[in-house]
């Protein structure tokens, strides 16, 4: 009998601080539609009060979602007020126009602060836990190609086994185009996808260096 091959993509969902090409968000989750894939969001605050019928089809769609903070701020430079105050702020938009409660699941913008008890007993407070990664393959490098996006999520999957938790960003153009490859890759590797809930074990980012 083949081993499990659970693997988690997660998309951070958020306003892009590089070039993006406009609908690859929406491409992204008609193709997990589409396949009948499973997969968890982050999102931010501000990107649902911008893209609130997307945010929503997310939801709808039966994807888990989770909070990525409000201004998706490097939280370690916020005061302890600052911090409860985004993530509130977040947590208060996604209920108001999606209906779900985001919590326990939340992910810090950046990975900034992974390290660190601070932002974890925060977050705690507040009812939440980091969600980190266990790999990124940085698709939104200018140069990324969707060959490689693809080879690099599948690689990364095979090298961590059951369980693989896949940072990924919808927006990144170059994301839509290498979703089907890596979906129909994975499958006839055996693989099945799920979220955060279908798993034991869940990185927090302690162990790992931060990711920028």
């Amino acid at each position: 009998m083949s081993r499990a091959l659970r693997v988690a993509l997660t998309f951070d969902a958020e306003h892009p601080d590089r070039a993006t090409q406009p609908g690859s968000t929406a491409a992204v989750v008609s193709t997990l539609a589409e396949r009948g894939v499973r997969a968890t969001f982050f999102l931010q605050g501000r990107w649902v009060e911008a893209e609130r019928d997307l945010a929503r089809r997310i939801a709808d769609d039966g994807h888990l979602v989770g909070n990525h903070s409000f201004y998706h701020a490097r939280m370690p430079l916020l005061s302890d007020t600052g911090f409860r105050t985004d993530v509130r702020a977040a947590e208060s938009i996604i209920r108001r126009r999606l209906g779900v409660d985001p919590r326990p699941w939340f992910r810090l913008p950046f990975g900034s602060g992974a390290a660190a008890d601070r932002q974890h007993d925060l977050l705690a407070g507040l009812g939440y836990r980091h969600v980190h990664w266990d790999f990124e393959v940085k698709e939104w490098r200018r140069r990324a190609t969707a060959a490689q996006v693809r080879d690099d999520i599948i690689d990364g999957v095979l090298a961590q086994g059951d369980g693989a938790v896949a940072l990924l960003h919808p927006w990144p153009s170059v994301v839509p185009r290498a979703l089907p490859g890596i979906i129909d890759g994975l499958l006839e590797r055996g693989a099945s996808f799920v979220d955060l809930r279908d798993l034991e074990r869940v990185p927090d980012g302690r162990a790992a260096a931060v990711a920028s």
